[in-house]
């Protein structure tokens, strides 16, 4: 047996607004006189009465990952303008403390990889996280040693 079946009045009817003084919301139906909230069609969301809306109140978070790791790009006519203009020596070993150190990359990035744009001249050994396939190619055609690093 259902509960409801008992029930004298189950349905509520609802209140009819602005039908009359006798009806208790006649004239203004309840909304009070003038003022934004007396109009129909408006709402005023997640307003809290001046208060600071708890969606300003929390961190912005988003899509934009916390601890995401920030990878610089070198095209290879880069780093040839960098040998050129002896910012970096082709002899040693050019990994990212070697840009950090000579200020070409920024120290908030973490890792660094090389894209193939331009050509490469002379002949280097560099060390990197990550490389294009034809990037890796132009670098041993040259003569030169391109390693990759393992990632954690």
């Amino acid at each position: 047996m259902n509960i409801l079946e008992n029930n004298v009045k189950v349905k509520v009817s609802k209140k009819r607004l602005g039908r009359g003084i006798g009806s208790g919301k006649g004239k203004t139906s309840g909304r009070g006189i003038k003022g934004q909230k007396s109009r129909s069609g408006v709402a005023i969301k997640s307003f809290e009465g001046g208060q600071m809306p708890l969606y300003r109140r929390l961190p912005k978070r988003g899509f934009n990952p916390i601890n995401k790791n920030k990878i610089a790009t070198i095209n290879l006519n880069q780093l040839q303008s960098f040998i050129d203009n002896k910012k970096i020596n082709s002899e040693n070993q050019i990994n990212l403390e070697v840009l950090h150190k000579s200020k070409i990359v920024n120290k908030s990035f973490s890792k660094f990889k090389i894209l193939a744009s331009g050509n490469l001249k002379t002949k280097i050994n560099i060390e990197a996280n990550f490389s294009s396939i034809s990037a890796k190619e132009k670098i041993e055609k040259i003569g030169g040693i391109l390693k990759i690093k393992e990632s954690k």
